[in-house]
């Protein structure tokens, strides 16, 4: 595909975010990101990607009327903050207020798409929500396939729509830690 821009243009034929020559000792010698001692290295965070998306929210009513399927709905939805210390469990409480408005627990939920900004934050939000990992990102997070920054929404949603329609999953459920301490999480029904 060519793209094109005020600097000239350019070709994007392969996802730039493959290392095929990744290898542990590599990894082992990446520099912490935020602290000298700290954990968090560009190989355990997501890479940052070129990306964009879109998604088209109607009525049901409206899509039939204009002959498009619908492909879920939407049950809840919620929006919280934390410390911004603390940054990236902001999807705790916002997975928490979302399920105690639809009436749901974690146990209803079929599958997860949790946007993973590092490997801590992820497995932060996996143990305190108390997660089961089989049906978290089953194909693959942020870390693994790049993480389009403002397009992270559209990307998980879409990925969750397809995976609910492959598997024949009922209740999904989408979850992005946001800069400052936000949460965000949206759960979707196919029934």
């Amino acid at each position: 595909m060519e793209l094109r821009s005020k600097k000239g243009t350019s070709e994007f034929a392969k996802d730039e975010h493959v290392r095929p020559d990744a290898s542990m000792e590599a990894l082992a010698k990446l520099k912490p990101a935020f602290k000298p001692d700290g954990t968090v290295t560009a190989g355990n965070a997501s890479g940052m990607n070129d990306a964009a998306g879109a998604v088209v929210l109607m009525s049901a009513d409206r899509a039939e009327s204009v002959g498009a399927p619908a492909r879920a709905r939407i049950v809840s939805y919620s929006y919280c903050g934390v410390d911004p210390k603390i940054m990236g469990i902001g999807p705790v409480p916002a997975v928490r207020k979302t399920l105690e408005r639809a009436g749901k627990s974690l146990d209803d939920v079929d599958v997860i798409e949790l946007n993973e900004a590092f490997a801590a934050q992820s497995l932060a939000v996996i143990k305190d929500l108390g997660l089961d990992r089989e049906i978290v990102n089953p194909n693959g997070g942020a870390i693994a396939l790049g993480h389009p920054v403002a397009a992270t929404g559209a990307v998980l949603t879409t990925k969750i729509l397809y995976e609910m329609e492959r598997r024949g999953h009922g209740l999904g459920l989408v979850t992005l830690c946001i800069g400052g301490g936000q949460g965000i999480a949206l759960l979707l029904s196919r029934e």
